[in-house]
Order: C-alpha cells, then structure tokens, then sequence
C-alpha cells in the first residue's frame, strides 16, 4: 500500500494492524534518515507547498469537517467538542499561515549549541540534531495534523499520526495536502504519515514501537493521556490536564481584570491553556469579583464559587470540592477567595495541573513573587492565559505543551523537538 492509498483508506482489519503499524514505523525511520541531513530550503518549500494545497483544497476540506461533524453531533460530542473539531475559511487559513511562519523560524537542525577547546587540543561542539521518529496521538482538532506533521518537518523528523475517529475524515485531507507538499519538494512522503484506521488496536501497537519510534506526543482528553501513560515503552511529552488559574491581586486593576479574566475563560472554553479557577484577593471580591461575573454570566458562563465569593454575588453557584480539580473544557469556571499571592501559589500548588497560571496586579513585587514560587510550565503577569500556545510564543505552531520537567517544558516547537550529539574533532590525540 502506498502513502497515498493510506490517506484514503477507510478500513483495515484488525489482524492486519500490527503489520501495518510496522510498515508504517520502518517507512518513517527511513525517512527520518534522509530528514537528518535534507536542506532547510527543501523542508521550507515543502511547507510552502502544503499551506498552498491548504487553501487550493478549503472546499474539500470543509466537506471533510461536514462528515466529521454531522456524526460528532450524532454521536452526542459537547458544544466544546464540536467546536474543537470544527473547521472553516478562517481555521484553515489559520492552519496555512501557521505552516508558512513554520517555514519562517530558523532551522534548528545543525545549531552548534556550545563548543570549546580542551588543552590537550580536542575541539568539542555540541550540535542540535533531530529525536527521529515522533508519534502523535491525538482526539478531535484536526489543525494537529497540520501543526504536529509541519513542526516534525521542519526540525528534521519523521512523524506518524494517530488522529481521533472523530476527525478522521478532515484529518485525512489535511494530511493528503502535507503529502503533496512533500512530494512538490521532492521529499520521502513517508516524512508525515496517518494512521489510516479508527481502531484503537492501532493505538496499542503504536506505543510498543520502541525500535521504530523515539518518543510519543499525546494530545487529548484525561482517559487518552491516562491510558498512554500507563501503556507506552516509549518516552512521552505530555499534560494530563489543563487546570488553569488566574489570581486577581490585591491591587488589580479593575478593568484589566473584568477584560482578561473574560478572555481568558470564554475566548475558547474547549482548549488546555482556558483558566479554570479565578482566585481573588479578599480586599477586592466586593469591588472587582461582581463585574467580572456580570461578563462572565453575560457571555453564558456558570460561576461556581466558594462561601466568601457567594457572599459577594448571588449569582454564583455553590462550588464543590471537585470543582476546584476540574479541567471543565466547558463555560464553567470556579471561583476561590485567597489571603494573597502566597496562598494564591498554594491552592495552584494543591489543585493545579502545572499547565498555565497568570496574575493579575499592579505590584511589581507581587508579579514577581507569583513568577518565581509558581512551579508550573507557563507563568504570566498581567495577560490571559490563552497565550499559551506556541504560534503565540512565536514558534510558528505547537505539537503539545508538555507539563513534565524532563527535556521539554511549556509549548513543544521545532527546538523541543530536537536533541543534541558531541562532535569531537582531534588530531591524532590518544588518552594516556
């Protein structure tokens, strides 16, 4: 089966998957092989090409979406659901210019890291290189393909993704546009490939791999992010959950507050880096916490708060202890009094996810202290927490933000997805 026959094919027998997922690890490493040394200008027209065949094919790409979304609607998926997997003009002119600032960054393949002189006369320089193969497993945001297929390339790496069943059909036509583009730069079309079938199977034979794959990116809702942790031989970039808070301080300004709070939770309720949690100083709730529910419930969203924050706005819900654990992906948002930035970081510290915190304040050694105690991938001053994400970063896309402290932290770009070698070079040394 070639690459191109797998971005059409609709259905793979079971029996068939583990050969399948094989051909597909063997065809990547391969790729990945060429990838290593192939110039920056392929990779670059490559990427070019593909936004092109993006906007040259936006019709099929919206009657792909229409398929997914009349059967996510069936199938009962939440309002956030169907927003994530929803595609239109703008979304895909989104996911073209995204692979054209891409195409943009520097390449970082090649990047002497540091280098040095030892006495005895060796000349050691450590080198970015790429990991190799990358797998990516994701759920209902077709954008991955384009984003996750796009940020392998550009760093060097052959990738292999795991759509979700429910964009299936829209992911499969992204991917036969980046396919197109490699092809145009005369690169492996094996560089980026899709899993072609729904079965879960497919999933479980990814994550053994360890010959053929190096590491795993998930990308999804708390059970898929469960179920890989616990299942792959392989290491991972991951988040479990997007718990985000945003801490309204002491001295806050009022209108600063009312607005970035808003953004932060409604901008869109559906994606990691939406606050979650509003905590607020006890000397601004009576003056700051009810123009901020007044928007919030204006813009249809539930506020579940706390005794001291229902005390302050009637319209606020009663909160449990679950509340102040949930990721909602949803207009729900909980709200907690806190005694100040220290207990502020405590309550992130106690429910957080390590995801994304910002605070809002007019004191610059509040801001400070909130930067440095706060222990999570992403810490901001005075700005929403929906900037958390690589093409806000000003790294063209992301294919994950990773909430581990190992290797990569916060938005995963075309850097994060390299590594580094020794290149050693000497003239005829021998150690005694």
């Amino acid at each position: 089966m070639t690459i191109a026959e797998q971005t059409v094919a609709t259905e793979v027998a079971r029996e068939d998957i583990p050969e399948l997922m094989h051909r597909l690890g063997a065809d990547a490493k391969a790729a990945a092989e060429t990838l290593s040394t192939s110039p920056t200008e392929a990779k670059n027209a490559a990427l070019r090409a593909a936004a092109g065949r993006l906007r040259a094919n936006r019709t099929a790409l919206m009657d792909a979406n229409a398929q997914d979304m009349a059967a996510g609607e069936q199938k009962g998926l939440t309002k956030a659901m169907l927003d994530r997997l929803a595609l239109n003009e703008d979304r895909i002119e989104a996911m073209a210019r995204g692979l054209e600032d891409i195409a943009a960054l520097s390449d970082p393949v090649g990047e002497i890291m540091a280098e040095w002189d030892r006495p005895n006369g060796l000349r050691i320089a450590r080198v970015r290189v790429p990991l190799g193969v990358i797998g990516v497993i994701y759920e209902s945001r077709p954008n991955v393909t384009a984003d996750a297929g796009a940020l392998c390339l550009k760093s060097g790496n052959a990738t292999i993704l795991r759509g979700g069943s429910e964009s299936f059909h829209s992911s499969r036509a992204i991917h036969a546009c980046l396919v197109e583009g490699l092809r145009d730069a005369g690169l492996p079309e094996a560089a980026i490939q899709l899993v072609p079938t729904r079965d879960r199977a497919a999933v479980g034979k990814m994550l053994t791999m360890t010959d053929l794959i190096d590491v795993i990116v998930p990308r999804g809702g708390k059970s898929l992010i469960e179920r890989i942790t616990a299942e792959s031989k392989i290491p991972l970039f991951k988040h479990l959950e997007g718990i985000c808070h945003t801490y309204v301080d002491r001295v806050a300004d009022p209108e600063m507050a009312r607005k970035v709070v808003l953004n932060a939770k409604m901008r869109r309720t559906g994606i990691c880096g939406a606050t979650e949690t509003l905590l607020i100083h006890p000397e601004v709730v009576a003056s700051h916490l009810p123009p901020i529910v007044e928007d919030l419930t204006a813009a249809g969203c539930e506020v579940r708060g706390d005794e001291r924050a229902r005390a302050a706005d009637s319209r606020i819900l009663s909160a449990s202890e679950e509340d102040w654990g949930t990721e909602y992906l949803d207009a729900i948002i909980s709200v907690a009094v806190v005694e100040g930035v220290d207990a502020a970081v405590d309550h992130i510290h106690r429910y957080g996810s390590q995801h994304t915190e910002a605070i809002i304040t007019e004191d610059t050694e509040a801001a400070e202290r909130f930067l440095n105690r706060v222990g999570s991938a992403i810490v901001m001053v005075n700005a929403s927490t929906q900037f958390a994400d690589g093409g806000e970063f000003g790294m063209g896309a992301e294919i994950g933000i990773s909430t581990g402290k190992l290797h990569a932290r916060g938005p995963v770009g075309v850097e994060q997805l390299t590594t580094f070698k020794y290149q050693v070079r000497g003239a005829g040394q021998c150690r005694p």
